[in-house]
């Protein structure tokens, strides 16, 4: 019944829900009630998406949307230019001073999207957060924002493609936001191997001169013969307890202190990052250059997304945040156990103006001419995996009362979800009112026992033809999902992300499941197909969630029990009955401890493809032991991340990457083949 209630709604008339142009005009602390005449004339940027079937290839319907300029988009937000600073004609990074300005303001609703654990596929997260936005801003009158990460190089030319969201449901210009746009990504490689440098060398440089000797050249005398300190030297000063301001006035052993850092090379955890897949980089040896003079050391490369300063910049709340937390980047250690900071080695200042334009959030826009805040972009299964905190803060100032902040958190709800839920909102203070988890059919299927499914590959037949047992079974994997994030306060909306080989039958097998497990409702989607006008019930369904929820937030663990004891938490809401820990972990763990860091959240690196740490355990696995191999601080981040398994923070190739489908056309100079 109720998919002929979908139907009937796709193909009834809608224009009674075509938002009314005086809505924009109304009164905003920003604009102090000033009309924006383009926008009087236009009525609204939102635009009326005419769509095919069969459904052409996403880079097809992205190049076949004229994008409107992004200044239209920003005065339907009501920020004024001096709000913003524009990056072309189709993206502006909107400016901090807007949290300040609007800080009495009341915020919107909160939305986070999550999903099962997914196929190699994806599932479609991208796609309905963007589709449900189109439905609340389109259809359904609502002042809205998506709030996305940014797209890393590493999938976009590997395996998975981009994320732009798909179909019908996408940010446009579909390019630029899956390739360079505003360089965010670019600052934080640079960044990030600008510090990697500097152990290097501060190693290289203690090595070869005397105490007395290091010490005159890190406070050289200016014109006037006269040595001092600078800030950053005078924090490490204070770090030592050394009270002294001038140079001249240290002893010798205070000077020793102060210049000579003594790293241990074994300790450093600092690695290199650039955003391409290369297995080839996971493992190098630095240092064999004949002027190094046997400073050999192994060492490795991360993918860019993975470096701690990612982190930083998804977990800041404001600039004077993001250079404290950026000095605060703990490197390695000293011979005598001591942690050594990124302003112990006096380039956190220099890290925080490499990092001072990435840090305002990138304003874009869906085909549907809602608009979008795109930051940060933490993979989930080997970092937090969620979009940044100031992002989302501008965004629910800038909707204001009954209007809606839609983010999304990387991968299943099970490692996206839980570290949007004990990292970011511990940080920002802020609480969601609704969390959707994303299903299909297929991932279903896949769950309840069927055949692997492996990227590049024709689906098995079990995935395009009924079997109604088969999704039945693979709903145990929904219900952890729905319990595991009802117990963070927040209704659950399942949003089932249809396809065209669903039968009706599977997908009210799914419905019927998830209101079972407890999810306060469960809706077909077909934005992919339709855009916004797909995801109305969607969107209907999320508000009502938003506005019946009761219960305040509640984590998953307290901050101040032991690293093991919160790591065992998270590992029994995975299903595990137990936790084992390597020898490395363990004197990991009992490092960071003695160095004061036990009060900090944890972020789990695992497998997106299973609760536990094998990817080949499918369904809901329970009474298995969580292998944790290692454990790494993110100490200006502000987590530890015990590394689960196997995993790898850098990536490979697969045999036929994505980019031999993308190229250019000379002629008009468009992308093609970007997915």
């Amino acid at each position: 019944m109720f998919l002929r209630s979908i139907s009937s709604h796709l193909t009834s008339n809608i224009s009674h829900l075509i938002p009314c142009p005086d809505r924009n005009l109304q009164k905003s602390p920003l604009t102090n009630g000033r009309k924006h005449p383009r926008l009087s004339e236009m009525g609204k940027t939102l635009r009326k998406l005419e769509v095919s079937s069969p459904v052409p290839a996403d880079i097809d319907i992205a190049n076949s949307v004229a994008p409107l300029h992004i200044s239209d988009i920003a005065q339907e937000l009501d920020l004024a230019p001096q709000h913003y600073d524009l990056y072309g004609k189709y993206k502006a990074k909107v400016l901090l001073s807007v949290i300040d300005e609007l800080k009495g303001k009341e915020d919107g609703y909160y939305v986070v999207v999550g999903g099962i654990t997914p196929t190699p596929l994806g599932e479609g997260k991208s796609t309905t957060t963007v589709g449900l936005c189109q439905a609340l801003g389109a259809f359904l009158d609502k002042k809205v924002v998506t709030c996305l990460r940014q797209p890393s190089q590493g999938p976009t030319f590997g395996i998975k493609g981009g994320a732009a969201g798909g179909g019908y449901s996408q940010v446009i210009p579909m390019d630029e936001f899956n390739l360079h746009l505003t360089g965010d990504i670019h600052a934080i490689t640079a960044a990030n191997n600008l510090l990697a440098a500097a152990i290097d060398t501060r190693i290289f440089h203690e090595s070869t001169q005397s105490d007395k000797a290091l010490f005159n050249r890190l406070c050289p005398p200016n014109k006037e013969g006269k040595r001092t300190f600078n800030e950053v030297m005078l924090g490490r000063l204070q770090k030592l307890g050394i009270s002294k301001s001038n140079p001249e006035d240290l002893t010798p052993t205070e000077a020793k202190q102060f210049a000579r850092l003594d790293i241990n090379p074994d300790s450093i955890t600092w690695r290199r990052v650039m955003d391409v897949n290369d297995r080839f980089l996971r493992k190098i040896s630095i240092g064999q250059g004949p002027e190094e003079k046997g400073m050999v050391r192994e060492t490795g490369f991360d993918i860019s997304v993975a470096s701690e300063i990612m982190a930083v910049l998804a977990l800041t709340t404001s600039l004077p945040d993001m250079r404290a937390r950026l000095g605060k980047m703990v490197v390695g250690n000293s011979r005598g156990g001591d942690p050594i900071t990124a302003d112990d080695l006096g380039v956190g200042g220099a890290l925080a103006v490499l990092m001072k334009d990435a840090i305002n959030p990138t304003l874009m826009q869906t085909l549907e001419g809602t608009p979008v805040l795109v930051h940060a972009g933490p993979f989930a299964n080997i970092a937090h995996g969620n979009s940044s905190i100031v992002a989302d803060k501008i965004a629910l100032k800038l909707v204001g009362p009954g209007g809606f902040v839609v983010t999304e958190a990387g991968f299943g709800a099970d490692i996206g979800t839980e570290k949007f839920m004990n990292i970011k909102c511990r940080y920002s203070g802020l609480k969601p009112q609704c969390a959707v988890i994303v299903a299909t059919i297929r991932a279903l299927k896949m769950h309840g026992g069927g055949p692997d499914v492996v990227a590049g590959r024709p689906l098995d037949r079990a995935y395009v033809t009924e079997n109604v047992a088969l999704v039945e079974a693979g709903c145990i994997n929904l219900a952890r999902h729905i319990k595991n994030t009802k117990a963070y306060g927040v209704n659950v909306v399942v949003a089932v992300n249809m396809f065209s080989t669903d039968s009706e039958a599977e997908l009210n097998a799914v419905r019927t499941a998830a209101l079972s497990a407890g999810a306060f409702d469960a809706v077909i989607c077909t934005h992919h197909a339709h855009g916004g006008k797909g995801a109305v019930d969607l969107g209907i369904a999320v508000q009502k969630a938003c506005e019946s929820v009761t219960q305040p937030l509640t984590f998953l663990y307290p901050l101040d029990i032991s690293i093991k004891e919160k790591i065992e938490a998270i590992a029994k809401s995975y299903g595990a009955s137990g936790v084992e820990y390597s020898e490395q972990a363990e004197k990991q763990i009992e490092m960071y401890s003695k160095q004061g860091f036990s009060g900090l959240p944890i972020c789990m690196a695992k497998t997106q493809y299973s609760f536990s740490h094998n990817a080949s355990e499918k369904g809901a696995p329970s009474g298995f032991v969580l292998p944790i191999r290692d454990v790494r601080g993110s100490i200006g981040a502000g987590f530890i991340y015990p590394l689960v398994g196997t995993m790898s923070t850098m990536p490979g190739l697969p045999t036929r990457p994505c980019f031999y489908d993308i190229d250019i056309d000379t002629e008009t100079g468009r992308v093609i083949g970007l997915s």
